[in-house]
C-alpha cells in the first residue's frame, strides 16, 4: 500500500492533539503502520523552531518572520519525516499542516495568501494531504477549554479577533476543498467526534494492512 497523509486542523483548544492520537491507536489496532506527528516541533530543528514561535516572550515578533519560521518548520517535517514515511507505505496522521499557515497567518495576521502559497510549494515539496479533518469549535469555547488544561502560548495571548478570523480561515478553505476538507463538529463529546473522524477515516482506508 502506498502512504497516506492524513492531518487534523482548527482552532485552539479544538482537540486535535486528542483525537489524532485516537485515530493512531485506532489504525494501528487495523494493521496500519502509523506515524502520529505535528507542527511545529516535530524534528529536531523543529523542537528549537516551536520553542521561539510559542515563547510569549516574543509577543512583537513580525508576521513575516512567523511565517518563515512556520515554513522552515515544515520543509525540515515534510523532507526529514513525513515524506519519507509515506515512501515506506506509513500512514501519517499530522497535527496541522498547510491549512493552518493559511488561517493563522493568511487569513489571521493578512499576509497575502498567494505568497504563502508560493512558499509553501517550496517547503512541502509536492506532499499534500488526501484527507484533512477540520474539527471545529467556537472560538471562546476553544480557548476556555486551553485555559482549563494550563495551556497559554503567543497565539493563544491574541486578542479573540485574530482567533475568530483564524476559525473563518479554515471555513473558507473547508468550503472551497470540500472533497479534501471534511468539517467536524467538535464541541459534542469525545467519543461523539471521534466516532464522526472514523468513519471518515474508514472511507479512505477501509482495510488492514494485511
Amino acid at each position: 500500500m502506498r502512504g497516506v497523509f492524513i492531518t487534523f486542523e482548527g482552532i485552539e483548544g479544538s482537540g486535535k492533539s486528542t483525537v489524532s492520537k485516537m485515530a493512531s491507536k485506532y489504525l494501528a489496532s487495523k494493521g496500519f503502520k502509523v506515524i502520529h506527528t505535528y507542527e511545529p516541533g516535530d524534528t529536531a530543528a523543529g523542537k528549537e523552531i516551536r520553542r521561539i514561535l510559542l515563547d510569549p516572550v516574543h509577543e512583537d515578533m513580525h508576521p513575516v518572520t512567523e511565517l518563515l519560521l512556520c515554513f522552515a518548520d515544515r520543509a525540515e517535517h515534510v523532507h526529514h519525516l513525513i515524506a519519507p514515511a509515506l515512501k515506506m507505505g506509513e500512514v501519517v496522521l499530522c497535527d496541522r499542516f498547510t491549512d493552518s499557515t493559511m488561517a493563522y497567518q493568511g487569513f489571521g495576521r493578512g499576509l497575502d495568501l498567494k505568497m504563502l502559497r508560493e512558499i509553501d510549494a517550496v517547503a512541502r515539496d509536492g506532499v499534500w494531504p488526501e484527507l484533512t479533518i477540520l474539527l471545529d469549535l467556537d472560538v471562546r469555547a476553544g480557548l476556555q477549554r486551553n485555559s482549563h488544561a494550563g495551556k497559554k502560548d503567543r497565539f493563544e495571548m491574541e486578542e479573540i479577533a485574530f482567533h475568530e478570523r483564524v476559525r473563518g480561515g479554515f471555513s473558507s478553505i473547508a468550503r472551497k476543498e470540500p472533497e479534501r476538507v471534511k468539517v467536524v463538529d467538535a464541541s459534542r463529546s469525545i467519543d461523539a467526534v471521534f466516532a464522526e473522524v472514523r468513519a471518515l477515516i474508514d472511507q479512505i482506508l477501509p482495510d488492514g494492512s494485511d
